[in-house]
């Protein structure tokens, strides 16, 4: 997972995505682009997925993870990173805040790389008269993983429903590493 995290509300889903990746038996990394090292690049070649995180910043993602993702591109000349899976997850504190735009420039990242997309499977919660604040996939994104958290808030007082969305997509991601590598569920696939 190559993620960027300013205030933490990202690192938060980040811990979830690679919580529920874990449950599945997947090996799993969390990469801070801010301090990336060669043994992290390393790691992220070895990788069957990689999960893409940022925050959500005037309607894209973070200058930091944009300077990252311009590092990629010295991969991508030898297809390293084609056929292998990818996913996207961000954060802001609005409900929609642009985090489409975000989502759509790590999946335009992944396909540059011929990189496979893994979205959300989760339907839509939070979208009927008895949808409640804790319904799974609240802000129903399909793209990626999303978080809405209050500008003032902390990140643990980040809603639980999203936190539990974002273990699904890691399960997901997991699983999905797991049947294009022949190995059984609850076994290593995604490093």
């Amino acid at each position: 997972m190559a993620f960027h995290s300013r205030g933490g509300n990202t690192r938060r889903l980040a811990e979830a995505i690679d919580a529920g990746a874990a449950e599945q038996g997947a090996s799993t990394h969390l990469v801070d682009i801010e301090n990336v090292t060669t043994e992290d690049w390393a790691i992220l070649a070895r990788s069957d997925g990689i999960f893409f995180g940022s925050p959500t910043h005037i309607g894209g993602p973070s200058a930091s993870f944009v300077a990252f993702a311009e590092q990629t591109s010295r991969f991508q000349p030898s297809a390293a990173w084609a056929d292998k899976l990818a996913a996207g997850f961000t954060t802001s504190a609005a409900m929609e805040g642009g985090k489409l735009g975000a989502l759509q420039f790590m999946l335009a990242l992944a396909t540059q790389h011929g990189m496979l997309w893994v979205g959300q499977a989760l339907r839509a919660g939070w979208n009927t008269s008895k949808g409640s604040l804790a319904d799974l996939n609240r802000l129903g994104y399909r793209l990626g993983s999303v978080a809405q958290c209050n500008a003032d808030e902390k990140p643990a007082d980040m809603k639980e429903s999203d936190v539990l969305t974002a273990a699904e997509h890691g399960r997901r991601m997991a699983r999905l590493a797991q049947k294009l590598h022949g190995v059984p569920a609850v076994a290593e696939g995604l490093r």
